[in-house]
């Protein structure tokens, strides 16, 4: 039998398809992604970002934050991160900070990413993998969600497009002042 050449938009599409029969078998929120409660905690890192920046909690405090764990070997991670800065871009660094935590993969190749997919998000670098363990993180990409008060919300695993009314169901309450 002959082989049948497909093209990648044909094969993404059936993988596309694939993950949302897959996702409604398995009661998914979404065709592609999880959330699920998080609870935390928080806790204490610290973290350097690709202009030199050391990030802690210390520098979250006031806003909702969503803390993205990703890789740019990830397609999901590299499909999902121009909508993150959408988002970001929405709602400003003072109301919605969005941190885009790049998984073991050297600065350069990150920053890379960075320039050449125009993200101006801050991108912390989790060199040894230390974060993404402490904080459970074991797909890519997830997304951990802390509301404006500090307090941990949600994990969400899988690729979201976070210009989307689901996405926007699941930001705002974090906004929310309680």
């Amino acid at each position: 039998m002959p082989f049948k050449l497909i093209s990648r938009r044909s094969a993404l599409a059936g993988t596309a398809a694939w993950l949302a029969g897959a996702a409604t078998a398995q009661g998914l929120t979404g065709p592609a992604f999880d959330v699920s409660p998080w609870t935390g905690p928080v806790g204490a890192f610290s973290l350097v970002d690709t202009s030199g920046k050391t990030w802690r909690p210390a520098d979250l405090a006031g806003r909702a934050v969503l803390i993205n764990f990703w890789a740019s070997w990830c397609e999901p991670c590299r499909a999902e991160m121009p909508t993150l800065q959408q988002l970001a871009d929405l709602y400003g660094p003072e109301k919605l900070l969005v941190l885009a935590v790049n998984f073991k993969e050297p600065a350069a190749r990150a920053l890379q990413f960075a320039k050449t997919t125009g993200v101006t998000l801050p991108v912390l670098l989790d060199l040894d993998g230390k974060a993404a363990r402490q904080w459970g993180v074991k797909v890519f990409p997830t997304t951990l969600m802390i509301d404006n008060r500090g307090r941990p919300r949600q994990r969400v695993m899988g690729e979201v497009d976070w210009t989307s009314a689901a996405a926007e169901k699941l930001v705002a309450p974090l906004l929310k002042t309680v």
